[in-house]
């Protein structure tokens, strides 16, 4: 009979654990491990959200220049602007057709609409954040690197209408780099003069 192996300081020496030291750093290390895998996952998680929504706009603002570019062409004047306030607008005629367009954008409610007579309005942006036009005159300044073109100082010397927006969206509450900026150039081709 081995007389020291039964009693408590010898029983503790053969039970295997974990000292306190070793338990506090392996709870340390998790814990920086999930910390670097939750933010790497909530920061993959939000780059491929403004992914999916900078694809989503520009896909929708294509299809909005695509609307305006066929339906403004048709155009033979500009007869009717309106800027710098809640609802900017331009309107324009076809005398051939006997229809008027009216391009406008609601600064409150973020959408940019296009209204013809006899049709329902169709609405061609949501979210839009801004919305600007200018008229350009007929004749271009061509030079050798470039074509530009002149303001138009009144409406009936417009003949080209140059189009801008940004549309944006909030991912988790914030606005991030979801923005989809476009620029149209559209020639009145009906235009007379």
């Amino acid at each position: 009979m081995i007389i020291g192996a039964s009693s408590p300081a010898a029983r503790r020496k053969t039970i295997p654990g974990f000292t306190l030291i070793e338990v506090m750093v392996a709870l340390g290390l998790s814990s920086i491990l999930l910390a670097v895998v939750g933010s790497l996952s909530v920061y993959s998680a939000r780059s491929f959200s403004a992914l999916g929504n900078y694809v989503d706009l520009d896909l929708h603002s294509r299809a909005a220049a695509d609307v305006l570019g066929r339906e403004l062409r048709q155009a033979t004047a500009v007869i009717d602007l309106r800027t710098n306030s809640s609802v900017n607008y331009v309107t324009l005629t076809n005398a051939y057709a006997l229809t008027r367009l009216k391009v406008s954008w609601d600064t409150n409610a973020g959408t940019l609409l296009l209204e013809k007579t006899g049709q329902p309005a169709q609405t061609c942006l949501t979210g839009c954040a801004d919305w600007k036009f200018a008229l350009y005159t007929r004749a271009p300044n061509v030079s050798a690197t470039n074509l530009s073109f002149n303001l138009a100082t009144n409406m009936a010397g417009c003949k080209l209408l140059n189009m801008s927006w940004k549309c944006t969206r909030s991912i988790l509450g914030s606005k991030v780099n979801s923005e989809s900026v476009q620029t149209a150039q559209i020639v009145l081709r009906n235009k007379v003069r």
